[in-house]
């Protein structure tokens, strides 16, 4: 894999300049025209490699290498919104001190465009596999898995496989995830706006609010939620927090919260809505198992007409139903409206494709890693029999979902190492 590194990192670099961030649909473009511009880039890369591709009106494509028992590869290029607070341009691909900066250089883009460079490898080895690979780029899922719903409409999916979209060693499990509307009935709201919020997955970073009373001061407010910082400014309270990715929302600092605890001192009803958003008045943080406890993650509100709705995402434990967490906010008198559900995966960590992505990783690396739960969702769901495989290692820095988000050069070359050699061994 060593000869391909500069291409690598090449066609990562471009491949990011692409904000395929869900857009607008336009014909042959579900997700955007971005989403869409990305996805003909990835296949056309792998066409002039000479791999068969596929592109399923614009929602997923496909990359297929050999014949036999199919295997897949899930990969998605997609990203969450940029965000704020970045120091380099999040879609400019800017390589400074051996890092790559930019949207999705680690979520997804970056493994993605590696995967398809290590079966370039193998094919230019004379590799003959055993098994037909699907290579799958879906295109949403960062807000929806529509991609992967049309795919298995209008293709097969594979009962086995990987996505490399997650932690290593390997993934057996992953918790279930949920995304509730929260709306909660505020007629004596002491704002008249309060906005906040670009994504269900990702911890809100920004919030804004107009109060209904005058704020004694311009500039810095004291603010009880640490790394949030309030500022009054033109009639408004703005809220600057740290974005992080919602399966781990202790890594960011929520704006949402900083504002709602500023309000709470003023109303009552605010009071109630921290401490079931942000507290544990509904005691579903007694919902745990071997995947963890259940987290909660505020990500998105919006007031209007007396009433703050506010998106939140739910990573349930893999042995608890979701409905424990509708059930459990429906006794408080919360209205509940599902937007999105995926239910838990579980697979036996001392099965075939567990173990031999386990070996594979421990050979690398030199380690004596075991398989792991997460918290997070990936394509692997969508497989009966897949699993999480990097590229995040445990310990290492993560910017995923967060500004500054970066794949180093020597990630790049480990990666690589890892997806070609789990690859032939798949193949073999």
């Amino acid at each position: 894999m060593q000869k391909y590194l500069s291409e690598i990192t090449e066609n990562i670099q471009k491949i990011i300049r692409f904000d395929s961030s869900c857009g607008a649909p336009e014909p042959g473009a579900p997700f955007g025209r971005g989403a869409r511009e990305c996805l003909n880039f990835f296949l056309a890369l792998a066409a002039e490699m000479g791999f068969e591709t596929h592109n399923y009106d614009g929602y997923v494509g496909e990359v297929v290498f050999g014949e036999g028992e199919e295997f897949a590869v899930a990969v998605h290029l997609d990203v969450v919104p940029a965000g704020t607070g970045w120091t380099h341009p999040p879609f400019g691909g800017v390589i400074e001190d051996g890092k790559l900066y930019g949207r999705g250089a680690m979520d997804d883009k970056g493994p993605a465009v590696i995967c398809l460079y290590a079966l370039k490898a193998l094919k230019d080895g004379g590799v003959r596999p055993k098994r037909k690979i699907k290579l799958i780029a879906g295109c949403n899922e960062e807000s929806g898995w529509a991609c992967m719903e049309h795919y298995k409409k209008v293709a097969h999916m594979p009962d086995e496989g990987f996505t490399p979209d997650a932690d290593f060693p390997v993934i057996y499990a992953e918790k279930g995830i949920l995304h509730l509307r929260l709306d909660f009935p505020l007629q004596d709201a002491p704002f008249s706006v309060l906005d906040g919020g670009t994504a269900a997955n990702m911890v809100c970073d920004y919030a804004q609010s107009v109060p209904l009373f005058s704020l004694k001061n311009t500039g810095m407010v004291p603010c009880s939620v640490p790394h949030v910082t309030l500022t009054a400014q033109d009639g408004k309270l703005l809220a600057r927090g740290r974005a992080a990715h919602a399966s781990e929302p202790e890594k960011g600092a929520n704006a949402l919260q900083g504002l709602l605890e500023f309000y709470a001192a003023e109303s009552p009803a605010c009071r109630r809505v921290c401490d079931l958003l942000f507290g544990d008045a509904a005691g579903l943080k007694t919902l745990r198992d071997e995947t963890g406890p259940l987290t909660t993650s505020p990500d998105m509100a919006h007031f209007e007409k007396g009433i703050l709705s506010v998106v939140t995402d739910f990573r349930v434990p893999a042995s608890k139903p979701l409905s424990a967490v509708t059930h459990a906010l429906e006794k408080q008198g919360i209205a509940c409206t599902v937007l999105h559900a995926q239910q838990p995966l579980f697979n036996d960590p001392n099965g075939k494709i567990v173990q031999t992505l386990l070996r594979v990783y421990n050979d690398v690396t030199g380690r004596q890693a075991k398989p792991i739960a997460i918290g997070g969702g990936t394509y692997a769901r969508a497989m009966k029999n897949g699993c999480g495989f990097g590229p995040l290692d445990e310990g290492e820095e993560s910017t995923i979902h967060r500004p500054d988000e970066y794949i180093s050069l020597d990630k790049i070359g480990q990666l690589s190492e890892i997806y070609f050699r789990a690859l032939k061994e798949i193949c073999s």
